[in-house]
């Protein structure tokens, strides 16, 4: 399994990244690549066409319906539909309820006929994890001030294909059970989006980095990779203040950036 940073600013696009947007990829055993992306926040159709391929998509995941997680898919539908060679087959958009009408409301004239011939609108159910080749996703709610979830993915490791390995994706969140869920895993793809010594009296909406990497460490989690940074924080930070509590190897996400599990 793969993990491909699309986007990674957070809460709207930096002048360096496109807000939060990751692909997932991982090998069938007749060696079929399969693409599963979760989020596509604004901006992140562009990096996508560098770094992915948008017309490869077995499917997207939406963890919440901030525009910073899901506005592109409005324009990842003209990008499928209007093609010279004619439109692609529609792909499963898994999201909250009401996924459908927040994009529908996004894109204006017409949405919702439009949209359902790319994608088919699928809701979560946290009690009913999707298979998608060799990837199950399993969505964990989290702490945010809309429905939300993390999303917990397991699949074959590139290593070694006939062990699976795990990756906890935790859109965005505060503490909560969920979060702890999502940090038990080989990889944890964590937001800290607010500010240690800043934001810390601000609760429900987002992690700090101190926040993060104590979760990294109540979960045992094998890897810390920090995303959704604001363009006002400098990484080194962010990195430092969740090292105080995490032991283990942490990174921060960069478009482009791949990592191998």
């Amino acid at each position: 399994m793969r993990l491909v940073v699309i986007g990674c600013a957070g809460s709207y696009p930096s002048a360096e990244a496109a807000a939060s947007s990751y692909l997932v990829q991982a090998d069938d055993a007749d060696g079929r690549t399969w693409n599963v992306l979760l989020d596509i926040g604004n901006g992140a159709l562009s990096p996508l066409q560098r770094y992915g391929d948008p017309t490869a998509l077995d499917a997207v995941a939406v963890s919440h319906l901030h525009s910073d997680h899901v506005a592109d898919l409005v324009v990842l539908n003209v990008l499928r539909r209007y093609r010279p060679d004619g439109p692609l087959p529609a792909v499963d958009v898994w999201g909250p309820e009401g996924t459908q009408q927040r994009l529908a409301d996004m894109a204006g004239k017409d949405p919702a006929t439009e949209l359902d011939g790319q994608f088919r609108f699928r809701t979560w159910d946290p009690a009913a994890p999707v298979r998608i080749g060799p990837l199950t996703l399993t969505p964990v709610p989290v702490e945010h001030p809309v429905p939300a979830f993390g999303l917990l993915v397991a699949g074959p490791s590139d290593e070694d294909p006939s062990r699976d390995v795990t990756l906890g994706y935790t859109g965005d969140t505060d503490e909560c059970p969920g979060l702890d869920t999502l940090a038990r895993t080989d990889l944890l793809l964590c937001e800290a989006g607010f500010r240690d010594g800043l934001d810390d009296h601000v609760r429900g909406i987002h992690l700090t980095g101190a926040r993060a990497g104590a979760a990294a460490a109540r979960g045992g989690s094998g890897r810390l990779v920090l995303t959704h940074l604001t363009a006002w924080e400098d990484p080194r930070d962010v990195v430092a203040h969740a090292s105080r509590a995490y032991a283990g190897r942490i990174d921060v996400a960069r478009p482009g950036a791949v990592f191998t599990l």
